[in-house]
């Protein structure tokens, strides 16, 4: 599926740029274990067969799903958010963790509205490497602020709706994360709309990335720190197999 502002492939591609000694250390085990079924007695050859087929399929799979969700999916052409009934002319704000892929889509999307843009990353919080070469390859949107997650520098409710895609399970600590939607839910005007957008530890997601799927956070999970920082899901679908939409208002109860 083709999307404005987006290369083909280029979602797979930054997967494996971004995580390249994944993929470096992967094939490197592929040649010395062809090597050992070239090499070795029947039985311990036969072992490094089926050890290949163990790196390479898990592998081949996670980049045809990674490929399917960043790539050919709906989820960046954001066609989807037509059924949210988002104003033309509204505050938007979008909040990411160190690598932004859709200020510019929804710039595009929504000329006439105010978009502000805000990145939380924290090195010292946020350690992974494929964040730090993504923000490296990758400049910042214009204007983007730098803010923290206990902080969003916006007035009481401001905003018509909240992005956070893909971003928010970089938050690690739950007390931080229910904190940190805490502080979304005071910038939303009073009929204003969070969009969190993330992967799932569920059985898709265990299927598509083995272990890689502990990365994500389980929906009861993500429940429990709507639910804490006073936030009631509107709505909840699955825009794929692997990425699901939590759509969330304010529930009402003021501090």
């Amino acid at each position: 599926m083709e999307t404005l502002g987006r290369t083909p492939f280029q979602g797979v591609t930054n997967i494996v740029r971004f995580n390249w000694h994944f993929y470096a250390l992967a094939g490197l085990s592929v040649v010395i274990l062809l090597l050992v079924f070239v090499l070795a007695p029947a039985p311990f050859g036969a072992l490094a067969l089926l050890a290949v087929a163990a790196i390479l399929v898990p592998t081949l799979i996670s980049l045809g799903v990674s490929y399917y969700v960043y790539d050919y999916s709906p989820l960046y052409a954001l066609d989807w958010l037509e059924a949210l009934a988002i104003p033309e002319n509204g505050h938007l704000l979008t909040i990411h963790a160190g690598f932004d892929e859709t200020s510019g889509l929804l710039a595009r999307r929504f000329p006439q509205a105010t978009l502000r843009v805000y990145d939380f990353y924290d090195p010292t919080k946020h350690t992974e490497i494929s964040i730090e070469r993504a923000r490296n390859a990758y400049p910042a949107y214009p204007g983007t602020e730098a803010i923290t997650t206990a902080h969003i520098p916006t007035p009481d409710g401001w905003a018509d709706v909240v992005f956070l895609i893909l971003a928010a399970h970089e938050i690690r600590d739950e007390t931080e994360r229910i904190l940190f939607f805490n502080e979304v839910r005071r910038t939303l005007k009073p009929d204003g709309r969070v969009l969190v957008v993330e992967q799932l530890r569920d059985l898709p997601n265990f299927g598509a990335y083995t272990v890689g799927f502990l990365h994500f956070h389980a929906k009861k999970t993500w429940l429990r720190t709507f639910n804490r920082a006073r936030l009631s899901v509107k709505s909840a679908q699955k825009l794929t197999p692997f990425i699901s939409v939590f759509v969330l208002q304010n529930d009402g109860i003021t501090p």
